[in-house]
């Protein structure tokens, strides 16, 4: 006896892609950047966000006492504890990776280079958590920063939240 059921249309079925590999692959055998390296860039990089950002801070908040028709006291007081310095932080070095692909001043003068482990270029997502996922890393005493010398590919909680690694300058790390 025939069925008189029509067949259900079949639906496509997503597979596995393991898009990755090959970007893997092309990564195998780069010189990974030393710890002093990093700590070294990153100091660099803190300082650059000091001196760019402090006079804009200093001037946005002499603006704001202005128009409140507040007294401007001479020495404007400045909290590092102000969210607002992690903010510029964030943006400068999120901003600098994916604008440069991987590049910040401190990475720059210590011939490091951030590279995506999913892509030929750092993309403005990827910027974004690295930078986002400093936080992260500074959580706990700073263990994040710590896992450089527990991961086998130096990776602290940043460069795995954002799928990067940081690797030596000048070894076909461009691209």
């Amino acid at each position: 006896m025939e069925s008189t059921k029509a067949s259900a249309p079949s639906k496509k079925i997503r597979l596995f892609d393991p898009h990755e590999i090959p970007r893997l692959e092309s990564l195998a055998g780069l010189p990974l950047a030393g710890f002093w390296q990093r700590a070294a860039a990153f100091i660099v990089d803190f300082l650059v966000v000091l001196l760019v950002f402090t006079p804009v801070e200093l001037t946005r908040k002499y603006i704001e006492l202005k128009v409140a028709h507040k007294p401007i006291d001479i020495a404007i007081k400045y909290d590092p504890r102000d969210f607002e310095d992690l903010l510029y932080f964030i943006a400068y070095t999120g901003l600098a990776v994916w604008r440069t692909n991987g590049l910040t001043v401190g990475k720059r003068l210590l011939h490091i280079r951030v590279v995506s482990l999913s892509r030929p270029r750092i993309t403005l997502w990827q910027a974004t958590e690295r930078g986002l996922g400093y936080g992260a890393s500074f959580l706990e005493g700073g263990f994040g920063f710590i896992q450089f010398f527990i991961h086998r590919n130096r990776q602290c909680v940043h460069d795995r939240i954002a799928e990067t690694i940081v690797v030596q300058e000048g070894h076909g790390t461009h691209t």
